[in-house]
């Protein structure tokens, strides 16, 4: 069994070798395919050091057109199996060993580890997509309230650790580069259960995540998370208008979403540096941006 794990990393060369590091100690890892998304910081220089990595070097084309890059690759290598990761999260030495203790059964398309942050259970796992009802998020039976202790089926993941067997690359083709970051594992995710495999969520093989907002305060949380609101809010929007099964979930879902942040804008820009009100034109370009089907040319 050939397993190529690909990271994509962007200016942060501590966590990416604390990420290599683990991977390491994980068997059996045929090959560590790293996609540098333009890094700044040393990344670059310190990646072509090591004689056991794969090394892309790209402009950065976001999250989602590092996925597409090093899936490719990792599929052109042959991999039986592509182990996806983003340099904030570190794989425990039998991580990728209790993964594959599921991967038999031929229907299995992903599998999805548990990630802990602080040694809590930190988890966007969810268990069927909601395309019909505008008003309800698309993301139904949420396990981050339950206590799964057993492997379960889920429908959604996060590029944070999944899985991905050849034979859904095969099917599906390579995530949408276009979104850049946000909803493109979900895209990915939605595509893999449309082509009829399944997604198993196993809470025994763990991760660690890096906490980056332990000591902020909500306001400082949204001023360094500002920049993504409008990918966020056009790649939801997005999602909800090319898969949506009627009309109120394709228009008025994003609507709905993009019209609470600009009234959290417009209410909070005087007292806030979180927001601005020449934020608002900028958060409604990428609800129409989303609505626009050029996204979903790959």
């Amino acid at each position: 069994m050939k397993v190529v794990a690909v990271v994509v990393t962007f200016n942060r060369c501590e966590l990416l070798k604390r990420s290599i590091q683990c991977l390491r100690q994980n068997k059996p890892v045929t090959s560590i395919v790293v996609v540098n998304n333009g890094s700044t910081d040393g990344t670059g220089e310190w990646l072509d050091s090591q004689k056991d990595l794969i090394v892309i070097h790209q402009e950065n084309v976001g999250g989602s057109g590092g996925f597409y890059t090093g899936i490719s690759y990792a599929y052109q290598l042959g991999a039986d199996w592509i182990w996806c990761m983003d340099d904030d999260v570190f794989p425990r030495s039998k991580c990728l060993e209790t993964l594959l203790n599921h991967a038999d059964t031929e229907d299995i398309g992903m599998l999805a580890p548990r990630r802990l942050v602080d040694e809590q259970i930190f988890c966007h796992d969810f268990q069927d997509y909601n395309l019909k009802n505008p008003f309800a998020s698309m993301y139904k039976h949420r396990l981050v309230n339950e206590r799964v202790n057993v492997p379960i089926f889920v429908a959604g993941t996060a590029f944070e650790g999944p899985l991905i067997r050849r034979s859904v690359v095969e099917k599906i083709g390579l995530p949408n580069k276009e979104l850049f970051i946000f909803c493109d594992d979900t895209d990915y995710c939605l595509r893999t259960i449309m082509a009829g495999y399944k997604i198993l969520y196993v809470p025994d093989a763990l991760m660690d995540k890096y906490n980056f907002f332990s000591n902020d305060s909500w306001a400082e949380r949204s001023i360094k998370k500002k920049w993504k609101r409008y990918y966020q809010i056009r790649n939801s929007t997005y999602l909800n208008h090319h898969y949506g099964k009627n009309w109120g979930v394709r228009y008025l879902r994003g609507f709905n979403g993009v019209i609470g942040y600009i009234f959290t804008a417009l209410f909070t820009a005087p007292f806030s540096k979180a927001w601005s009100w020449a934020d608002i034109p900028r958060l409604w370009r990428a609800y129409m941006d989303g609505l626009e089907e050029k996204l979903g040319k790959m």
